[in-house]
C-alpha cells in the first residue's frame, strides 16, 4: 500500500493527457502531483474530497475528475453555500407537485439529474446537519425520494465534493456528521494555494492571455514586461487563482494590446502588498487621500490613456465579488457590507451579469 501511494505521488509516469494539461494549468511540483493523483483517481467510482482555500480552483479538480472519469452522464454542480438551507434540499432532492407550497409542478433533483454522471457538491462543510443525513442514506441506498413523493429512484453518480473548511475539525466539533465524512472521504485530493506554486503564475497568464486572443483577436492581449512578471510572482496572492483571473481582466480592459509594467501592475491593476515587493499574510492598511491621489497621477503618467468608465466598472465588479464571497453568496448580508439597499445590489448584479456565488 505504501508504494502504490509513492507511486502516485513520486512516479515517473508522465502526465500525458493534453486534455487535464489546458484544464489545469502549471507545472510546479505541487500541480505535477496533483493531476498525477487525478488521473489515477479519475476513472474509478469512489467518492472523492477536495480541499483548498478559496480561489484556488476546487471546481476546475472537479471538472478534471469528472472528464477523466469515462461517465456518459453530465456534471451536476451544486454550491451548498449559495442556497438557502430551505431551498436546498429540494434543490437536491427534487419534490412533487403540490408537495409544499409553491411546488406547482414536479422538478427533478440535482441528484437524479446526475445519474450516470457526476454530482459535484461544492463547500458541502456548510450543508445543514439534517440534510446531512438525508445524503448519507442515498450514498448506502443508491436511492432518492423527491420530497412529496413515495416513490424511491434509483441513481448512479460518482460524487465529488469540495470544502474550504477541515473537516476533521467540523467533525471534532459536532458541525459535520462522522459517518458522512467516512463516506465521502475515500480519496482526499488538496489543491494548493496558488502562493505554493508561484512558478505557476506565468503559465496561467498565458492560458489566459491565450484565450482572450480567441475571443477578443490578438490586438486585444496586453503584454507583461518581465519586470512585471517577477512582481505577480512575489506577491502572496490570498484570492489564489480567482484574484489572478480578476487582475488579468482588469489588465485587458485597462492595456489592451499594450506592455503592462510592474509600475503599471502596482498603482492601476490594484494588487496590495506590492510596494514592499514581498508576500504578505495580511492585508494592507488603507491609503490616505492624498495616497491614493498621487497614485492615481503616478498611473496617468505611466500609460498614454485610462477607459475610465471600464476602469471604474471593474471596480465596481471586484467590491461586488469580494462582498458576495465573504458573505458566502448571501446577497443581503453583501448589500449591507457595501452599504446598499438589497434590491439596488439585485440590479447591480443584474447589470454587470455578477452571480450570486462568484466562480
Amino acid at each position: 500500500m505504501t508504494k502504490i501511494w509513492t507511486d502516485m505521488l513520486h512516479g515517473s509516469a508522465m502526465v500525458d493527457d493534453v486534455r487535464l494539461d489546458h484544464l489545469l494549468v502549471g507545472a510546479s511540483p505541487r500541480m505535477t502531483a496533483l493531476k498525477r493523483m487525478i488521473t489515477r483517481v479519475a476513472p474509478n467510482p469512489h467518492p472523492v474530497v477536495v480541499q483548498g482555500p478559496t480561489g484556488a480552483g476546487k471546481d476546475v479538480v472537479a471538472r478534471a475528475l469528472h472528464m477523466l472519469s469515462n461517465r456518459s452522464g453530465k456534471l451536476v454542480a451544486v454550491n451548498c453555500a449559495a442556497i438557502p438551507a430551505d431551498l436546498l434540499e429540494s434543490e437536491l432532492f427534487g419534490h412533487e407537485k403540490g408537495a409544499f407550497t409553491g411546488a406547482t409542478e414536479r422538478r427533478i433533483g440535482r441528484v437524479e439529474q446526475a445519474h450516470g454522471g457526476t454530482l459535484f457538491l461544492d463547500e458541502i462543510g456548510d450543508m445543514p446537519a439534517a440534510l446531512q443525513a438525508k445524503l448519507l442514506r442515498v450514498l448506502e441506498t443508491r436511492r432518492v425520494q423527491r420530497l412529496g413523493g413515495r416513490e424511491d429512484i434509483e441513481v448512479d453518480f460518482r460524487l465529488v465534493t469540495a470544502t474550504h473548511r477541515d473537516l476533521t475539525q467540523e467533525v471534532a466539533a459536532g458541525r459535520f456528521r462522522q459517518d458522512l465524512f467516512y463516506r465521502i472521504n475515500v480519496f482526499g485530493l488538496i489543491v494548493p494555494a496558488l502562493a505554493e506554486r508561484s512558478e505557476d503564475i506565468p503559465h496561467l497568464l498565458d492560458a489566459m492571455l491565450a484565450r482572450l486572443r480567441v475571443e477578443a483577436g490578438a490586438g486585444a492581449a496586453p503584454r507583461f514586461t518581465p519586470d512585471a512578471l517577477r512582481m505577480l510572482t512575489a506577491y502572496s496572492w490570498p484570492g489564489n487563482v480567482r484574484e489572478l483571473r480578476n487582475v488579468f481582466d482588469r489588465a485587458a480592459v485597462l492595456f489592451a494590446g499594450e506592455d503592462i509594467t510592474a509600475e503599471a501592475c502596482k498603482v492601476a491593476l490594484m494588487v496590495p502588498g506590492f510596494d514592499t515587493g514581498a508576500a504578505t499574510e495580511t492585508a494592507p492598511t488603507t491609503r490616505s487621500e492624498q495616497q491614493d491621489a498621487e497614485a492615481l497621477r503616478q498611473m496617468l503618467l505611466s500609460v498614454p490613456s485610462v477607459n475610465l468608465r471600464g476602469y471604474l466598472q471593474e471596480i465596481e465588479i471586484g467590491l461586488i465579488e469580494a462582498a458576495l464571497e465573504l458573505s458566502e453568496g448571501c446577497v443581503a448580508q453583501a448589500a449591507r457590507s457595501l452599504r446598499l439597499k438589497r434590491t439596488t445590489l439585485i440590479e447591480k448584479m443584474k447589470k454587470l451579469s455578477i452571480t450570486r456565488a462568484p466562480a
